[in-house]
């Protein structure tokens, strides 16, 4: 089991439909910016959002660990983010993932293609659900429910997304 540094995204949208505990039976730790926590936990308590206090409590219980970037890799992101147009938290978060040669979860398409250029292995909120599909720590139904109830949530997937991520569900789940 490889610890994880992960992005904003995957911790919402995990934590939106009550699965965030299955980036620990993947992976065991996982990392991430201060930046990230500062999204995810301080800007979603500050806008009432309930996914940003599953988070905190993985955050106080240590099942999420926030890691401090190097003053150097802080100076490289910068750069990173500008040359690139991304957030300094993804370019941060991207740099943290490659120094510690871990996977990087996300669910940016940009920051994505980005790691993978970086030979980073990369998951996101659907490759984690998949995975945990299985590796039988969840059930085929919670598959279609995730896709129900982010799509309510505002992460919405194209109809031929969702056809992939439920012919993929079928065919593990068999």
């Amino acid at each position: 089991m490889l610890p994880a540094v992960s992005d904003a995204g995957p911790l919402i949208h995990l934590a939106q439909v009550n699965r965030l505990h299955l980036l620990e039976r993947l992976f065991g730790k996982i990392a991430i910016v201060l930046l990230v926590g500062h999204e995810v936990v301080d800007e979603g308590m500050r806008l009432g959002y309930p996914d940003a206090i599953l988070v905190k409590d993985a955050l106080v219980n240590g099942r999420i660990t926030v890691v401090t970037p190097s003053s150097d890799l802080v100076r490289r992101a910068t750069k990173l983010a500008k040359r690139e147009k991304l957030s300094l938290s993804d370019s941060e978060t991207l740099l943290l993932a490659k120094r510690l040669s871990q996977p990087l979860l996300t669910d940016e398409r940009l920051l994505s293609v980005l790691a993978r250029m970086y030979g980073i292995e990369v998951w996101n909120t659907w490759t984690v659900l998949l995975e945990a599909l299985r590796v039988r720590l969840i059930e085929k139904t919670e598959i279609h429910a995730a896709i129900t109830e982010l799509g309510e949530k505002r992460h919405k997937l194209s109809s031929g997304q969702i056809k992939e991520i439920v012919d993929a569900a079928n065919r593990l789940a068999s």
